[in-house]
């Protein structure tokens, strides 16, 4: 029988899986960014964008972008995601999980720091422009410099593949619930920051590469934490069950 004591000393393993998908995207990512940094106004994606923003760019004078969902992804990106964060670390270390939220923390610091703030002021993509002959119109909401990756984009895949992560002691159902919600919740980002015009398609899809690479990378450098974590049960369970125990 398997106890949880015997969990918490058995021997730690990292997944080669997690670091080759983590390493896989991060080439990807310089790849990307390294192509784009050769001709920012205008690299081998720019008709694949081109293309999709006469599909999916919104016009400032229309109610396409500021209805719930799309509003929902922005504020996502915006405060609502640091916060999310520091929200997360805080239950996790008022529960006695203080190894997954610095799991959380060096994902997010990663994600955002080093990729995103990195490659933006590396690469400085131009963000879409207005083109009144075109009927296509610029950013419709306040945007910072550089659009190459997309930070809302990578806040989005950092959050959820987190969260994935902090997810592996829980049931499998609720382990695919979550996967689920958070294709859910990358495809809506990407489609938001195309909506208004904040970000070329490539620019999102480059944004879920940053933050999907950041969060597995760090998932496989803290796997064994996370594990001694998972094995252990919150301090408050363990203190209801030695009640009870004691009061039989």
């Amino acid at each position: 029988m398997t106890t949880t004591s015997s969990l918490e000393t058995a021997r730690p393993t990292r997944s080669p899986k997690l670091l080759a998908w983590g390493l896989g995207l991060l080439a990807l990512l310089l790849v990307m960014a390294a192509l784009v940094f050769m001709n920012p106004a205008a690299p081998f994606t720019q008709s694949v964008d081109d293309w999709w923003r006469s599909v999916n760019g919104a016009a400032p004078d229309g109610t396409a972008h500021t209805w719930l969902l799309p509003m929902f992804f922005q504020h996502l990106g915006e405060l609502a995601g640091p916060v999310t964060v520091l929200s997360i670390i805080l239950v996790l270390i008022v529960i006695g999980r203080w190894r997954s939220s610095l799991y959380l923390l060096a994902s997010y610091l990663l994600a955002m720091g080093v990729f995103s703030t990195g490659l933006k002021n590396l690469v400085d993509r131009p963000r879409p422009a207005l083109d009144e002959a075109a009927g296509l119109y610029g950013p419709l909401f306040s945007v910072d410099h550089g659009s190459f990756p997309s930070g809302h984009a990578t806040t989005a895949a950092v959050l959820v593949v987190a969260i994935a992560a902090l997810l592996q002691g829980a049931p499998v159902l609720v382990q695919r619930i979550w996967w689920v919600l958070a294709a859910l919740i990358m495809v809506g980002m990407v489609w938001q920051r195309t909506l208004i015009n904040a970000h070329w398609l490539s620019d999102a899809l480059s944004g879920l590469v940053a933050g999907s690479a950041a969060a597995l990378l760090m998932w496989w450098a803290f796997q064994p934490w996370l594990e001694r974590d998972a094995a252990r049960r919150p301090w408050f369970l363990r203190d209801r069950e030695l009640a009870a125990a004691a009061a039989v």
